[in-house]
């Protein structure tokens, strides 16, 4: 049966809050390149649903109804949690109405995120319903669950791990009507049984050919204005930390792309118009000298302020020293992501991570000198970790030159600590995203990660004011601020309100809200096991607030 057409889909999702930006469909780029690579007669392309279609507010689903209380106003503050519940991308009638029109004999579906896995699951339902063509699911989430999603009967085919290989082998099977029995990662149905074939060596990653971003417009993913497009020079991870799920996907084996070979790609995306590129490696620099080998090339590649470079997945302050941090700011890295999870070694010691806090403070301090921002990454709720260690590290946090990621505790599916705690149900997997607050225990409630998390929002909000020198205090701040910045002046009212009469309020229109579910003693609890925050300019701002 003859394969013509090939429609590569990245679906919307449903949440509190998106970051579009970080959703660029790379992975189904690089499924395009590669089967046009070996089936260069097949038209592949790639139709992103979720970036450029606006987003439209819908009802809180009943199984996260419980957040009511705590998400409870349209907050406009510096303190601001969620609220409205939205459809980000286009409607599920759009996507039909655009799906009839391509003709197309095979439909591949990304399912990169678990607790969007309703909505692949529902763009899936409305294909089948109006158009008879097989459908292929793929994505992070597939490879942790393949079952749960084979089971459905939208779903005719799954891919887990890698694709590249199995797309290929896939469609070589299809077009020779050869069963499916020997396409590795494969997950079909027959005669009523769920069959998975066995996992198997992808294509070495280097000769995977580029990604092939045609089917996207320049405006399509921006960066502070200007086209952004991801880089990938390596994959998988050479840790295991055990929240994290990435081996699920992309195996054990860290592998890596040469700088040549990098160097072309920025080179080829930068002629195509793009000028901000991201590097979403989830080990960007495990190989410190490779890395300073790319950076010197960039360098001497492109003037100054010609390109800019994130690395918005992060990067494991383990392999940060002053030389590869010097190259990469000289190469276009203004930003750096890091991520601390914790500051308590017990806990470091649970999620298997081989890092140190000595080595995250001077990787800090090496950082800010050379002129980086920085934002740092605290993971709040970790099912065994105490409400004491949770904010020792948000203690450590202020009193450095970071802004601090708050990223509250989901349990992904195929992660380590997931053995730990087994999933229970397609509720806890919808329930597996940051905004559901999901996790409670013994050591903590919801209430005290709501109050943690809004404490974080507190502390970066005192770490963004303009202050002349070193040594002010909050309580001269707060009686003699001055700011043209409606935002900055808010702010700086609800902390005085705060501290007056305990209490926190949200700010919706010109009404005040009282936030219920803050807890002010967890509050007062934290700010004494603070002496001072450090801004983002390294400046000190002491916590007298008497």
């Amino acid at each position: 049966m003859a394969l013509r057409n090939i429609l590569l889909i990245q679906p919307p999702i449903e949440d509190f809050y998106e970051t579009d930006i970080r959703l660029q469909p790379i992975g189904l780029c690089y499924l395009k390149s590669t089967i046009q690579q070996y089936y260069p007669e097949i038209n592949v392309k790639v139709l992103d649903f979720h970036s450029g279609w606006g987003r439209k507010s819908i009802p809180i689903p009943k199984s996260l109804e419980y957040l009511k209380p705590y998400y409870q106003y349209p907050d406009k503050s510096p303190f601001s949690v969620f609220y409205h519940y939205y459809h980000f991308g286009a409607s599920f009638e759009e996507i039909i109405e655009t799906i009839k029109k391509e003709k197309a004999d095979l439909i591949g579906i990304s399912a990169l995120f678990t607790p969007y896995f309703q909505e692949v699951i529902k763009t899936a339902e409305i294909i089948k319903k109006h158009l008879d063509i097989p459908i292929l699911l793929g994505g992070s989430h597939v490879s942790a669950m393949p079952e749960q999603i084979l089971k459905y009967d939208c779903v005719d085919f799954i891919i887990r791990g890698e694709g590249e290989r199995p797309i290929v082998e896939f469609i070589k099977s299809w077009t020779e009507n050869g069963g499916f029995h020997s396409v590795p990662n494969l997950g079909y149905k027959k005669d009523g049984k769920l069959i998975l074939n066995a996992l198997l060596d992808n294509y070495p990653f280097k000769k995977i050919p580029r990604p092939d971003f045609s089917d996207f417009d320049l405006q399509d993913y921006l960066y502070e204005k200007k086209p952004l497009a991801f880089i990938t020079t390596s994959r998988s991870c050479a840790y295991k930390c055990s929240f994290c799920s990435v081996h699920t996907t992309f195996g054990k084996k860290y592998r890596k792309r040469d700088a040549d070979s990098v160097m072309q790609e920025i080179i080829q995306r930068f002629e195509s118009g793009y000028r901000v590129f991201d590097f979403e490696d989830d080990d960007l620099t495990f190989n410190k000298q490779d890395m300073i080998e790319l950076c010197q090339k960039l360098q001497s590649y492109f003037e100054p302020g010609e390109i800019e470079l994130l690395a918005m997945n992060g990067i494991s302050y383990m392999n940060l020293d002053e030389a590869i941090l010097t190259s990469m700011k000289k190469s276009g890295f203004s930003h750096l992501n890091l991520s601390l999870v914790s500051s308590s070694t017990e806990t470091i010691k649970l999620c298997h991570r081989p890092h140190r806090l000595e080595q995250y403070h001077d990787t800090v301090i090496i950082a800010y000198r050379l002129g980086y921002k920085i934002v740092s990454y605290q993971i709040i709720g970790l099912p065994f970790e105490t409400l004491d260690s949770m904010i020792k590290t948000l203690v450590v946090h202020a009193q450095l030159p970071v802004l601090i990621g708050a990223s509250m505790f989901y349990l992904p599916p195929g992660s380590p600590i997931s053995q730990q705690f087994p999933i229970q149900s397609e509720t806890d997997l919808f329930k597996a995203r940051l905004t559901a607050m999901a996790w409670e225990t013994d050591q903590f409630s919801r209430s005290d990660i709501y109050t943690l998390f809004i404490t974080v929002r507190i502390i970066n909000f005192i770490k963004g004011l303009f202050v002349s020198g070193n040594g002010s205090t909050l309580t001269d701040l707060l009686k003699n601020f001055s700011s043209r910045d409606n935002r900055d002046a808010t702010g700086i009212g609800l902390l005085k309100t705060l501290f007056d009469e305990q209490k926190l309020f949200a700010i919706s229109g010109k009404q005040q809200h009282l936030r219920t579910q803050f807890d002010y003693s967890l509050f007062t609890r934290i700010w004494k096991e603070l002496s001072y925050i450090q801004t983002q300019e390294n400046k000190s701002i002491i916590l007298c607030t008497e």
